[in-house]
């Protein structure tokens, strides 16, 4: 299956409200303009998590026709610093924090094989339908899979950080281009029938998944939330394996195309291994270095617990009402 590995910039996205109308009025223009003051900040809401992407994408790829000055606009940080605090703080508030790294990690090991979650669902009883709305949600994901992880990089130190690097060499392909996890999921796009292009479905995905990509941003972005990022990553390394497994019998129930397959098998294999690095590696020596990160990691822990349960819901509401899980009027 041939696949393009070019990105090209996405149009800006539909606003959803007045916050993201205005960040998005202000990209169409020139770097400089002024920039309302935040008011009345909803953290979980579709117009805040929109507004917050869009900002957090100008770190990455861009969008077409926006001025790249835009990325270090000093007023624009200012109104992304007004939304990021919002959002951190509604995080915060929802978990319950604490010191107990080896508790959160050893529950992590211990999540019961039968969960209620997403892959049970779609292995067990999960119609074609179902499974093509989750690779949308998830696209949004998957399309930078690893890239804010990069950014803790040069923020850590010896042996975490030659552990992490390990781990991100294997996420981008252990060297060969067609072998980087992002392209595996541009093929299984496309082995389902869907658009293999990078955001293309920005507009369909609502705020759970939004929510949960820019946690890996907002954590990747901020030094002082290093200790929340590798908490993030050592959870999706962690947990990813046995979900990633039954998502290959549901796709084989399902007889998807083989690169849908092809992508969750890698994850069975590759996460495996990558969770004693993280564990042992990358965690224990940075908290044997800096143990003051302790309570960050539990934060990254249980954030992206609270924030994947968050997305669950959402689709299992919409699910077991019989519609779509994605916006109204989304075209997939």
């Amino acid at each position: 299956m041939t696949v393009t590995t070019d990105i090209r910039p996405r149009p800006l996205p539909r606003p959803r409200g007045t916050l993201s109308e205005a960040v998005v009025g202000l990209l169409r223009g020139i770097p400089g303009k002024p920039v309302p003051k935040a008011r009345s900040l909803e953290p979980y809401s579709e117009d805040l998590q929109l507004a917050l992407h869009t900002c957090y994408e100008l770190h990455y790829h861009g969008f077409a026709a926006v001025d790249p000055e835009w990325e270090w606009d000093p007023g624009l940080l200012t109104l992304r610093a007004a939304m990021e605090t919002a959002f951190l703080d509604a995080i915060r508030a929802e978990v319950s924090g604490g010191d107990d790294l080896e508790s959160e990690l050893d529950e992590l090991l211990v999540t019961p094989i039968e969960s209620s979650g997403p892959s049970r669902f779609l292995r067990d009883e999960g119609k074609w339908w179902h499974m093509r709305e989750y690779f949308v949600h998830r696209s949004i994901y998957h399309h930078k899979e690893a890239d804010p992880y990069a950014w803790v990089i040069p923020r850590l130190r010896g042996r975490a950080k030659a552990a992490l690097v390990a781990v991100e060499f294997d996420e981008f392909g252990g060297g060969r281009g067609e072998r980087i996890h992002a392209r595996l999921f541009a093929e299984l796009m496309a082995g389902a029938g869907l658009d293999a292009e990078y955001l293309h479905y920005l507009d369909a995905v609502p705020e759970p998944m939004l929510s949960l990509v820019n946690m890996m941003s907002l954590f990747g972005l901020h030094r002082s939330l290093r200790g929340a990022l590798v908490g993030h990553f050592a959870t999706v390394e962690i947990s990813s394996s046995p979900a990633s497994s039954r998502l290959v019998d549901a796709l084989r129930r399902l007889e998807a195309d083989p690169a849908c397959v092809r992508f969750y098998q890698e994850h069975v294999e590759a996460d495996a291994v990558h969770e004693q690095l993280m564990r042992t590696d990358v965690i224990g020596d940075l908290i044997a270095h800096e143990p003051a990160l302790t309570e960050s990691m539990v934060l990254g822990i249980q954030a992206t617990n609270m924030l994947e349960d968050r997305f669950a819901d959402h689709i299992f509401d919409a699910w077991r009402a019989g519609r779509s899980s994605l916006l109204p009027g989304a075209d997939v």
